[in-house]
């Protein structure tokens, strides 16, 4: 890899944590994965979003800054390069998307501080899938809080991304259409997405599809 930090990021169901283990293990990069499970706000959340965004959204800023703040810093000399499936900047993306106005600014200041403490990565993978095949992926995996998230949400996280992406001017984005790929079963699609990940990018924004 050309890269000493990537960041696997998308939505609900999009397959970062899946590509992201398994580069990981073929490329031997240092890992960090997203320690969501643990949040015991998140089923609370779903069944009473209005209710329980604001202290789920800021438990979720406080452990990210700490695991990437911990991860990210000394060079892990026996691996290649880090790789993460997911980046502090989808707190802000989530937060803004499920908190009323007064709670998202308040939310804001406190992001910035955090933000601006942390290494941007040197290429940031954003793997595209349309609602439909996200519903797909959450039935498959058969978390039982994530059941009955809505169409509507995973719209709105999704066009919080796409808002992201379009603001960005110094930062190497790599955007892949996964629609049409499996690159969890199919070992064809998973070189195809690890060979574009491979190629040097300039910055800006990157789009692929098969």
């Amino acid at each position: 890899m050309k890269y000493n930090f990537i960041a696997i990021e998308g939505n609900i169901g999009a397959g970062k944590t899946s590509l992201s283990t398994r580069i990981a293990q073929d490329y031997n990069a240092k890992l960090i994965l997203e320690q969501f499970e643990d949040n015991s706000f998140l089923p609370k959340f779903y069944k009473e979003p209005e209710k329980y965004a604001f202290p789920l959204e800021m438990s979720f800023l406080a452990s990210r800054f700490q695991q990437l703040k911990d991860q990210l810093g000394p060079r892990d000399l026996f691996k290649t390069f880090t790789i993460s499936d997911y980046y502090i900047i989808k707190s802000l993306i989530f937060a803004k998307k499920t908190l009323a106005g007064d709670e998202f600014s308040l939310y804001t200041r406190f992001f910035n501080i955090i933000h601006q403490q942390l290494p941007k990565p040197d290429l940031f993978v954003y793997l595209y899938a349309d609602t439909q095949n996200l519903q797909r992926n959450i039935r498959d995996r058969g978390r039982p809080y994530e059941q009955d998230i809505q169409d509507e949400y995973l719209e709105k996280i999704q066009q919080g991304y796409f808002e992201f992406i379009r603001q960005q001017a110094d930062l190497r984005i790599l955007v892949i259409d996964t629609n049409e790929m499996d690159f969890v079963k199919k070992e064809a699609d998973y070189q195809k997405i690890v060979d574009v990940i491979r190629k040097d990018y300039e910055v800006g924004v990157h789009r692929i599809t098969f």
